[in-house]
């Protein structure tokens, strides 16, 4: 009766927010929580429940799946709104749900954020489970890589399948301790993987299993990488499914010899484009139906888009704040372009979920990849923008660079009429809206 009486409920208040014109993918879902938390576990739920998680990349992993699997014929549901909270994961899976609690749909498909997933799966109801990596990420909420490890692993009891990123030492150490099945997916050496590292803020440098230092014969970025210990021989030289071959300026790589076709010309791309065809894979989605649609139809990047302002691009990359490897992807991809750019960097909020302003996380990211005499301007805004300049001069950056906004209302004209070159803007959603928001009041 109250399960039935909570799927009333969602539904309804689902239909009062698309009535005015709001998104509705959080407060359905709140309501129905608040007269039982645990209703999720009385649900019917089909065949397949898969879901995605880790420090980064989830989003575009999710989409990416939807997108194969839509294509493949199955009836998919995913919370595509990237509500990936307690109230959000509620609310997609109540509002596909008939009164009696039985979903209605093939797939369920759920991009989970990591410290919420024990909320919603109390009972693991997860048939299959992506985890893209696991690194330093929001620590004034999460703390240590290590304790977003233990809120993962608690949910699961064996029965869900475990897709895991094989270049991530802190993830493999899941082979050492999960009894249910895992499969492992990873990215040989590129062009540009590195063999010394670059800066000593990485998450994982010792053996999960002895405790020695791990030996690296390359890093793609911060630990993740090819590794082996030397004491115990704990190490990632096979994986199940194996991407070589990354060619980012073709926007192309093979997975076990199979070509594939990248979205975006960035490694995190190629990372989310692995986990999607393995995950695919194992759940037996034919191999020329995954490939025609990464091929044939692939659908958008949606972490970067590209925009015309007077004749010049504007390539909007959203960058995760209190995540140091989503930021370096970001500047890495900077770097690696050519030709005169400008960036735009900032925020508003450090968080949306709290309220703490910690900006050590700053100090992990490597902003010396912007010390480049083809950035002509640094366009600092929001209300940490002295902060993020402040970073960047310990990063030996000009601080002549520097143009300071302080009324996002005049973000167009000083990008019209102070910069020249590629404009990229490197912040975070909030901020990206904004943005996007007066580029279309500006056309």
């Amino acid at each position: 009766m109250i399960r039935a009486l909570q799927i009333i409920i969602t539904k309804t208040v689902t239909f009062i927010c698309k009535l005015f014109h709001k998104n509705g993918s959080v407060l359905p879902g709140a309501c129905a929580y608040y007269l039982n938390p645990h209703v999720l576990n009385n649900i019917k739920y089909p065949k397949y429940v898969i879901g995605v998680s880790g420090s980064s990349g989830k989003g575009t992993t999710t989409n990416l799946i939807y997108h194969i699997l839509k294509d493949a014929g199955y009836d998919v549901i995913y919370n595509e709104s990237g509500s990936n909270i307690i109230n959000g994961i509620v609310t997609v899976i109540l509002n596909n749900c008939n009164l009696k609690g039985q979903f209605k749909h093939d797939i369920l498909l759920l991009e989970l954020d990591e410290k919420h997933l024990h909320l919603a799966f109390k009972e693991s109801k997860l048939t299959h489970l992506v985890i893209t990596n696991i690194t330093r990420d929001q620590p004034a909420r999460n703390g240590s890589p290590d304790l977003i490890y233990n809120e993962i692993m608690k949910t699961l009891n064996g029965k869900t399948t475990l897709i895991i990123n094989g270049n991530d030492p802190g993830l493999l150490k899941s082979l050492l301790t999960y009894p249910g099945k895992i499969i492992t997916y990873g990215i040989e050496e590129t062009k540009d993987s590195y063999h010394t590292l670059k800066n000593y803020n990485i998450d994982y440098a010792y053996c999960p299993k002895c405790h020695h230092k791990l030996e690296y014969s390359f890093y793609h970025y911060g630990h993740l990488g090819k590794f082996n210990c030397p004491h115990c021989n704990f190490n990632n030289q096979k994986f199940d499914y194996t991407a070589t071959e990354v060619n980012l300026l073709k926007q192309q790589m093979k997975i076990n010899n199979n070509l594939v076709h990248l979205n975006k010309d960035i490694l995190y791309t190629a990372f989310a484009t692995l986990a999607a065809y393995s995950l695919c894979s194992v759940i037996n989605v034919k191999k020329d139906s995954i490939l025609k649609s990464l091929n044939v139809t692939p659908n958008n990047s949606k972490r970067a888009h590209e925009y015309i302002l007077d004749n010049r691009k504007i390539i909007m990359l959203e960058s995760k704040n209190e995540n140091a490897l989503s930021y370096y992807q970001s500047l890495q991809y900077i770097k690696n372009a050519n030709g005169k750019k400008c960036v735009v960097l900032g925020f508003e909020n450090v968080s949306r979920r709290y309220s703490y302003n910690d900006l050590s996380w700053l100090y992990d990211v490597d902003f010396d990849l912007l010390n480049d005499k083809d950035i002509t301007n640094i366009i600092l805004i929001g209300r940490f923008k002295y902060d993020v300049a402040t970073r960047l001069i310990y990063a030996n950056i000009s601080a002549d660079k520097f143009i300071f906004v302080n009324d996002l209302n005049n973000i167009i004209k000083i990008l019209k009429e102070k910069t020249n070159g590629t404009i990229y803007t490197m912040v975070c959603f909030d901020m990206t809206e904004i943005i996007l928001k007066k580029l279309k009041e500006e056309k």
